[in-house]
């Protein structure tokens, strides 16, 4: 009994012992061993949320609600409840809130001076989620030349893969200060133009049906009153006339442009030699005139 009493004294004196103080605020093992526990469930809580409220999106309830907007209130409402949580927490351990104030002047001439890029991401992110113009599946083109697909909209960066399956990490605050081509934003199609060359003295018109074969035979191919395959006559080269295959094509397209435009040409290449087709090439002719060598080249 008596050591059974000793062993409550000393566990009531380490639980309330005073390890350390916040401003006024003494933080005792129980408080802190509180406060970490608030976290942790408030952090399930804030998934679990997020979870039901994107979920809800594959219901008949939200019809009218885009997948980017139940997206974006997803996250929010996940940072909302970390963010009471987090005060909720404090809270609990008595942290007095004048003290939090002068902490939030610190850390103001924090962001001022070092953490201004991760302020700056984290506004650019809510940015991104509240005006909807950037969702998981678009198809970007940045102006550091990263081209994917965006798979993960956090709030300090946005995560790009590759046609490779590489994943990218970009900072939100590239999407707000750079230029963006959002392949896939209002219209899920897109107009490429396939360049390639015949020799001069190809009839135009026989050109111009083979292209339209090879467009014809490609899935990627999206053809209606408003979306017109045609075929250009674009530029008389030093060697070719130059042509380009005007198509348009769907999202599966859109995703793969440099696939879709390897495809296009194979499926050119294959009809111009079904035609007898000279695809020219760059050539040398040698002329001996008067005992001296010209030699032109022929591009």
């Amino acid at each position: 009994m008596e050591l059974s009493g000793e062993l409550v004294k000393w566990m009531t004196f380490f639980f309330n012992k005073d390890w350390f103080h916040i401003g006024n605020t003494a933080i005792t093992f129980s408080t802190l061993f509180g406060f970490i526990l608030i976290v942790l469930s408030v952090s399930w809580l804030a998934k679990v949320a997020e979870r039901i409220i994107y979920n809800v999106a594959n219901t008949r309830a939200t019809n009218s609600f885009s997948q980017s907007s139940i997206y974006a209130l997803s996250r929010i409402t996940r940072y909302m409840i970390l963010f009471i949580g987090s005060i909720v927490g404090l809270n609990f351990i008595g942290i007095d809130f004048t003290s939090l104030a002068i902490l939030g002047g610190a850390l103001g001439v924090g962001i001022g001076f070092g953490l201004q890029n991760i302020f700056n991401n984290l506004v650019s992110g809510i940015i991104i989620l509240l005006e909807e113009t950037l969702k998981v599946g678009d198809f970007v083109d940045l102006e550091s030349g990263v081209m994917g697909r965006v798979s993960e909209i956090n709030m300090r960066y946005t995560r790009v893969t590759t046609n490779d399956e590489v994943d990218i990490i970009v900072p939100n605050s590239e999407f707000i200060n750079g230029r963006v081509i959002n392949w896939t934003l209002g219209n899920i199609h897109r107009r490429m133009h396939i360049p390639f060359g015949v020799a001069y003295g190809t009839d135009k018109e026989l050109v111009k049906q083979c292209a339209l074969n090879a467009a014809s035979s490609s899935s990627y191919t999206v053809e209606d009153m408003q979306k017109e395959t045609d075929v250009w006559l674009t530029k008389f080269g030093d060697s070719s006339l130059d042509f380009e295959l005007v198509v348009w094509v769907g999202a599966e397209g859109v995703r793969a442009p440099a696939k879709v435009h390897a495809k296009y040409l194979w499926a050119i290449e294959t009809e111009l030699a079904k035609a007898g087709i000279e695809i020219p090439f760059p050539q040398r002719d040698l002329h001996v005139k008067s005992g001296s060598i010209n030699v032109n080249l022929v591009k």
